[in-house]
């Protein structure tokens, strides 16, 4: 078992209470294919009855979502016993990209990693607790920690295929062929310089690397990690959807301040920001009004 909960929580009616609200939002809402607008309406009337006991985890679920950098007292944590484990993976990753190269790490996959692993001593090959370790993870379901997002690779062994995607090289991303690199390229037409490529496609390895680093930054914990970024298999950025910002704006065309420049305006005047997660979204994520949805 790599996961625990950060208090006793899950004792008490409060945290049964919150799991059946999970089960709600996730066989409810999802199950019926409501759209974010039509779930912010039901949680609107939700929140006007005060009798219902529901209501306080409509609340602490929005919380969550306006504070998802902060700790939360049910956030689901790594075990101690494994704590060590999950740290030399956090770190054999990272020597692992820089071996590679941070373009060429987006479309690795598990397979292949592996096999990298054990000729390059600089890296070491993956251990056999990290490769358990990453296994579980990555077959758990994502709900139990809060990521309320459907998963789009099944299987470890999903890979980018490298004749399906192209690499944009002062960007330093891949986009897929097609309906992906063609909207950017309208967007590039249309806008102009003002807006960049942030990030393209991102493989198994690569959403490892990244959901697992920022739970390694605030000591284990998964559900703080799964609010910013989607656990591997799980993200769209493996199907076709990809980040977008406005250029030298660097790292805070990841926050909310992206709302307020020249390319976020244009891009909405347009039309090409239909977002896969607005504001109050369904899937236990926070705001991305960078991420353009294509699948």
């Amino acid at each position: 078992m790599i996961l625990k909960l950060l208090s006793s929580a899950h004792l008490n009616d409060k945290y049964v209470k919150r799991r059946d609200f999970l089960k709600i939002l996730v066989m409810g809402v999802l199950g019926s294919g409501v759209t974010s607008e039509a779930l912010a309406k039901k949680i609107t009337v939700f929140t006007a009855s005060k009798t219902d006991p529901i209501d306080d985890h409509i609340r602490d679920y929005l919380y969550k979502m306006k504070h998802f950098d902060t700790t939360h007292r049910d956030d689901i944590i790594i075990e101690k016993n494994v704590y060590h484990t999950f740290k030399s993976t956090v770190k054999r990753l990272i020597r692992l990209q820089e071996l590679v190269g941070h373009g060429n790490f987006h479309i690795l996959g598990f397979d292949d990693a592996i096999k990298l692993t054990r000729y390059y001593p600089e890296v070491g090959k993956f251990t056999r607790k990290e490769l358990d370790f990453m296994e579980e993870l990555f077959y758990r379901d994502a709900t139990q920690y809060g990521f309320l997002g459907e998963k789009t690779l099944l299987r470890l062994s999903d890979r980018i295929k490298k004749g399906e995607v192209m690499y944009l090289s002062r960007q330093g991303n891949y986009l897929y062929r097609g309906r992906s690199y063609e909207t950017y390229n309208k967007i590039k037409q249309q806008v102009g310089k003002t807006v960049t490529l942030t990030s393209g496609v991102r493989g198994i390895m690569k959403q490892f690397l990244l959901f697992l680093n920022k739970a390694y930054k605030n000591e284990g914990n998964l559900s703080l990690a799964s609010r910013s970024l989607a656990p591997p298999g799980y993200s769209f950025h493996a199907n076709g959807d990809f980040d977008v910002g406005q250029a030298g704006f660097g790292a805070l065309n990841f926050t909310d301040r992206f709302t307020t420049t020249d390319a976020y305006h244009i891009l909405c005047d347009l039309g090409y920001l239909k977002l896969r997660y607005e504001r109050d979204n369904r899937y236990g994520v926070r705001f991305e009004p960078w991420h353009i949805r294509i699948t």
